[in-house]
């Protein structure tokens, strides 16, 4: 792709993604195809979407107990997942409470001049809550455990979304976006970065 081409935000590529899936969605349930359905109504259904990006914190040091800091590959990965992110507008950021998931999300948070949300890990539903009452138009990320990020997705998928990570993976990067006004109207994608 060439400098001169033209690029959209982050927000604006996946608005563009859920509304292609409601679009979709929606010619599978009535029987009409995307172009028949009203352009006001598509409009509605995806405007301001929520959008969480979920990852397992970056790779950890051999040492440091329950408590380990970040290794040097997992430095770097915190400092790209911050490249890719920073532009993105990002308006919110949580971590479990221990220091790899902060450590990822430092990077970001320094970019974007944006606190972290410390959130326990044991309580998946206080952080399932906090992402839920997040506004429309929100865009979270979230750093978690290779046990808490896929149950998270899960849940935010409302079932329609089973990934595991394993012990060994810190690359997997998921993106749940929701809209409309009904719960259940979402999609997910699965990345590496």
């Amino acid at each position: 792709m060439s400098d001169d081409a033209p690029r959209c935000t982050a927000r604006e590529f996946l608005a563009g993604l859920a509304t292609l899936a409601f679009a979709g969605a929606a010619s599978g349930q009535t029987g009409q195809s995307a172009p028949e359905r009203d352009d006001a109504e598509v409009r509605r259904a995806v405007s301001y979407p929520r959008c969480i990006v979920l990852v397992r914190h970056a790779e950890k040091a051999a040492s440091g107990g329950d408590d380990p800091a970040l290794s040097d590959a997992g430095e770097g990965r915190a400092r790209r997942l911050a490249d890719m992110l920073r532009a993105s507008g990002v308006s919110h950021l949580f971590a479990s409470e221990f220091l790899r998931t902060k450590a990822t999300l430092a990077p970001l948070s320094v970019a974007l001049q944006r606190s972290i949300v410390s959130v326990p890990a044991r309580d998946q539903g206080a952080l399932l809550s906090a992402l839920e009452s997040l506004p429309r138009g929100s865009l979270a990320v979230v750093a978690g455990h290779s046990n808490t990020v896929p149950a998270l997705v899960e849940k935010l998928a409302l079932g329609r979304a089973k990934t595991a990570i394993d012990d060994s993976e810190y690359d997997k990067l998921f993106v749940v976006v929701q809209w409309g006004a009904e719960r259940g109207q979402q999609f997910t994608l699965e990345l590496r970065f």
